[in-house]
């Protein structure tokens, strides 16, 4: 992957986690940082996760901890759930907007932009910072079925990344070096 020295990740962690789980990668997120930064450790990597009380065994917690002391900046938010009439608990709220909001104030100081995301609904968020002069590259997969990025967010990007051709280069080692710190697994 390209970088620059004014460049900016955004990762949406619910649909990254999506995406390789249903690609059966194992993520390594030290190894994903390196990839997005791309040699240049001037690039801003934020990772953006929604949380609900339901993770009270510290899942999330323990992974966005392990991201944010491993060089990640972590904004996490927490949702609130609800039951609709049917009995079915429902999450409210997202991360959507405070990516967006985030993505949209960067693109005055950067150069380049990667959205790690699937969700079609940033595809006007990529047409605003494109014009603004910022190169997008989009990271998700097609080689789901169904693919797990919307066909519009794809098309409206400078590059699209498939996550499945990086699958050997982010992939967990299958046993770990003794000392290496490893973030969680996320549940």
């Amino acid at each position: 992957m390209r970088s620059c020295d004014r460049s900016a990740i955004f990762i949406d962690g619910a649909n990254l986690h999506f995406a390789v789980g249903c690609l059966g990668i194992d993520l390594d997120y030290a190894r994903l940082l390196r990839l997005l930064r791309g040699g240049s450790p001037a690039a801003k990597v934020f990772y953006y996760a929604a949380s609900t009380e339901a993770q009270s065994d510290g899942s999330a917690s323990r992974l966005t901890d392990w991201l944010a002391y491993n060089g990640y900046v972590v904004v996490a938010k927490p949702v609130a759930q609800s039951v609709d009439v049917f009995g079915r608990r429902r999450n409210i709220g997202s991360i959507d907007v405070d990516l967006a909001v985030a993505a949209l104030a960067m693109a005055e100081h950067v150069e380049a932009m990667t959205l790690v995301s699937g969700n079609g609904a940033f595809r006007p968020l990529i047409e605003a910072v494109q014009r603004k002069g910022v190169r997008v590259s989009v990271a998700s997969t097609i080689r789901t079925r169904p693919p797990i990025i919307a066909e519009d967010l794809r098309r409206q990007a400078d590059e699209f990344i498939d996550l499945a051709d990086l699958a050997d280069e982010i992939r967990r080692a299958p046993f770990e070096t003794v000392g290496r710190r490893s973030p969680p697994r996320p549940e």
